[in-house]
């Protein structure tokens, strides 16, 4: 496997080889929430708890592996991209996988369920920000090509469209999110209040997740400018 080999000698190969590695795991964290979300609704907690250890799980691997890119990225790089920037694009990414464990150990912390009128609408916005993550995880995986080329031509094209289209699933969670506001809003003297404020932090983390997922595509933005 890949990833038993030293970190040093896969940036012997190439620089970005780690750095796609770790939004791999970065995202793997994310994508773990939907089931999660609906292991809650169950009141599956044997299931859930297998869940969040996968998230926390790739939660650390990511977290490591941030140290080690930071650790082991080579001084001098004769590439189009300046090392700082790399290094503050793994920062970037690390965010994704922060972010989805904060979700997930707010929902264990509390063994949280949310209201059957929520449950939809919270199901649905945690879809969207994890195709964020995605997506921004599908432009990442071009950034080799993208040196290859030195950043010319059609596939800086491909990866600007695939950036659109990022930010177009950006704004999809913000009018989720803004909706989902409203229908909680509407139940707030249903529900007790420190519920209520939790389900409100919990979802603007999901906004969050959102949000670092498109700073991930903002920075790779910035590169193809440079």
């Amino acid at each position: 496997m890949a990833s038993r080999n030293p970190l040093g000698s896969l940036f012997g190969r190439s620089p970005i080889g780690p750095l796609q590695k770790h939004m791999q795991v970065a995202f793997e964290a994310a994508e773990h929430l939907p089931e999660l979300l609906q292991a809650s609704a169950d009141e599956d907690w044997n299931r859930a708890k297998e869940i969040h250890k996968a998230i926390t799980d790739a939660e650390k691997s990511a977290d490591k592996m941030k140290r080690d890119v930071r650790r082991h990225l080579p001084k001098s790089l004769f590439l189009p991209v300046p090392r700082s920037d790399l290094l503050v694009l793994v920062s970037i990414q690390d965010q994704v996988a922060n972010t989805a464990q904060d979700f997930a150990s707010i929902l264990m912390g509390r063994d949280m369920r949310f209201p059957e009128k929520l449950f939809p609408a919270v199901l649905e916005l945690t879809q969207t920000s994890v195709a964020c993550c995605g997506q921004a995880l599908a432009a990442i995986q071009e950034l080799d090509e993208l040196l290859e080329v030195g950043f010319t031509g059609r596939e800086v094209k491909r990866v600007e469209a695939m950036l659109k289209e990022l930010d177009k699933l950006e704004r999809r969670t913000d009018k989720q999110q803004y909706n989902l506001r409203r229908k909680l809003f509407k139940l707030e003297s249903e529900l007790p209040p420190v519920d209520v404020m939790f389900y409100y932090r919990a979802m603007a983390l999901l906004g969050t997740l959102a949000d670092s997922a498109e700073n991930v595509g903002d920075r790779l933005q910035v590169l193809l400018a440079k």
